[in-house]
């Protein structure tokens, strides 16, 4: 098998997956990915487009990760794992199309404005 770098992004965070058959271990940065994300559901996030495409345990996973905050991280290295599967068997990509794992999702935080506390808020009114 070639090996083959898939990117994956959510807000700041991007993702380099590799994929290589193997018995299931995933490492992100050199680490257990237990360690990396400790959260039960960015843990989920990574290890759903294996569970959908029953693939469970068959691949090994080498994630390098940066940007952005923990939950945009899992969410990229999901997109990442799962457009891996699509180029490994694209029989997959139905299953995870439904599932919405191929879709990166756009959303970004909104820049702040001049004249504004925030993005969108204002400073007070006053009329007097």
């Amino acid at each position: 098998m070639i090996e083959q770098i898939f990117i994956g992004r959510r807000k700041t965070s991007v993702a380099r997956v590799i994929l290589r058959t193997g018995s299931g271990k995933v490492t992100v940065n050199g680490r257990e990915f237990n360690q990396a994300f400790p959260q039960p559901v960015s843990q989920d996030d990574i290890l759903n487009p294996f569970k959908v495409t029953e693939t469970l345990g068959k691949y090994d996973v080498a994630v390098n990760v940066k940007g952005g905050g923990t939950t945009g991280q899992a969410q990229a290295v999901r997109l990442g794992i799962s457009r891996a599967l699509v180029s490994i068997n694209p029989d997959f990509r139905p299953k995870l199309k439904i599932e919405g794992f191929l879709r990166r999702d756009p959303r970004m935080v909104e820049r702040k404005k001049y004249g504004r506390p925030k993005a969108r808020k204002r400073f007070q009114f006053s009329k007097r």
